[in-house]
């Protein structure tokens, strides 16, 4: 039963407003404030008392009514909770996301969360697009923001359903705004060398600095903000292989990893780690540096060009994609790959994947074109173990119907030479006949259709004694 009551701390005011205590439908005790006319205030509290009894009888759904109170509160609220959320991220990843939620959101005029339709903020991404020549890549960006703020909202049972799940993403394939290419083994040496060789500061990082910048990029795959993070007790050196660990917080996927280190890169930090003390970044303030001005100035020092017409060799491309493409020229299999650049997706290691036609016509040329003959032997010469009609072999474990034992009889075909793998069989040289062909061409056609082809195994035919 609803109680209406005044406050006493109001008595001294003039009309002081009517409060109401109730019970809800899950027990607990409830005050509201009312109007300053009783009238007004009971018949409130009576709307109260028979919410209550429709939801004790299932009338009214407690779920519904909260996600329709909730479509009526102001989408700027629910914003700001959102940014919050995502403070267990990097501060740029907060920044980028929210800039871009706050840009669709006022383009499209949203002021409640009931507001949120998908159809508008395809519309507007759309127009906005052609406006600021954005590519398919960034596009799908914004949509990738406003599909994690959906599933957010209904996560936190703010909306029933995602507003712009199903969303269609646009094909980054056919608009590559900034297409990356990966260096050769040769091409990264000469990088290197030309760091090392030079006597100028670029991004406060001397040569030798930026050579081993360099270096551990491509012998560990590391990205900028990851090698920004190492010091000293980042490597293990002493274990059993040993092991480079970038913290979860220094991730990008926000989890902790721990890398073999490869046997070259080993020896080189034995002689650079003593110079620097437990905790002292090796490259302070990298994350900051325009890393692909840095790399540029060595490229051209090197007589490397920095954009072809495969791509850019930035910091990136240098580093991150010429390790991958490396390990799967030098044998990695793509899992292994796949584990290596910490992908959770083999497709995503693809798209590091950097095969050119050399790469693919080496592979070609190990594919040996006649069966058990090892690639790059003369092809004229038939693998071991083979026999030619109508050549003598000294092979005594031979099947019927070849070699000298048709000798005789296959004189209208031993013009064709055909390969055919010995079998093992048991029966004597001296039980060996010949098989009754017929001199016409369609006869000697099925004979050898029947050679070439052998079909299922059947039990053994009688031998014509010659």
């Amino acid at each position: 039963m609803a109680s209406i009551y005044k406050k006493s701390s109001d008595l001294s005011k003039k009309r002081p407003p009517w409060y109401i205590g109730y019970t809800d439908h899950t027990g607990q005790r409830r005050t509201v404030r009312g109007f300053s006319d009783r009238g007004e205030t009971e018949r409130l509290a009576a709307k109260l008392e028979h919410d209550v009894l429709l939801r004790k009888r299932g009338l009214i759904d407690p779920i519904q009514e909260q996600l329709a109170t909730a479509r009526k509160s102001l989408l700027s609220l629910h914003l700001e909770v959102f940014e919050r959320k995502l403070k267990r991220n990097t501060p740029n990843h907060v920044k980028l996301i929210m800039a871009r939620l706050r840009r669709v959101v006022e383009g499209c005029g949203f002021q409640t969360l009931g507001a949120l339709n998908g159809e508008a903020v395809e519309e507007f991404l759309v127009e906005f697009a052609a406006k600021e020549d954005l590519g398919h890549r960034t596009y799908n960006h914004y949509l990738q923001a406003m599909d994690e703020f959906g599933k957010w909202l209904v996560s936190s049972k703010r909306l029933g359903v995602n507003p712009v799940a199903g969303m269609k993403r646009l094909n980054t394939e056919v608009d590559v705004r900034r297409k990356r290419r990966a260096l050769t083994g040769d091409e990264f040496f000469r990088l290197v060398a030309a760091a090392r060789a030079s006597t100028c500061r670029v991004q406060e990082y001397t040569g030798e600095e930026r050579a081993r910048i360099y270096v551990i990029s491509y012998l560990t795959g590391l990205r900028k903000s990851e090698i920004a993070s190492l010091t000293p007790r980042s490597f293990d050196l002493e274990g059993n292989p040993p092991t480079v660990t970038v913290e979860a917080v220094n991730s990008k996927h926000r989890k902790k990893d721990v890398l073999p280190l490869h046997h070259e890169l080993q020896a080189m930090l034995r002689t650079w780690l003593p110079a620097y003390s437990a905790d002292e970044p090796l490259f302070p303030k990298l994350g900051k540096r325009k890393t692909y001005f840095m790399i540029r100035h060595d490229l051209e020092r090197a007589g490397i060009p920095y954009e072809t017409e495969s791509g850019y060799a930035d910091f990136h491309a240098a580093g991150r994609h010429t390790y991958i493409t490396e390990l799967l020229r030098n044998g990695a299999t793509l899992p292994e790959a796949k584990e290596l650049a910490r992908h959770s997706d083999v497709n995503m290691t693809m798209r590091y994947t950097h095969i050119g036609i050399q790469d693919r016509a080496k592979a070609l040329n190990q594919l040996p074109w006649i069966p058990g003959k090892a690639p790059g032997k003369d092809a004229s010469e038939p693998p071991a173990g083979t026999t030619q009609i109508g050549i003598k072999s000294d092979n005594p474990r031979q099947r019927p119907g070849s070699e000298s034992a048709v000798s005789g009889c296959l004189d209208s075909v031993s013009s064709d030479t055909l390969l055919l793998s010995p079998q093992n069989e048991t029966t004597p040289a001296s039980d060996r006949g010949c098989h009754e062909i017929s001199s016409s061409d369609g006869e000697i056609e099925k004979w050898r259709r029947r050679e070439l082809n052998p079909g299922p195994a059947a039990p053994s035919c009688r031998h014509l004694r010659a």
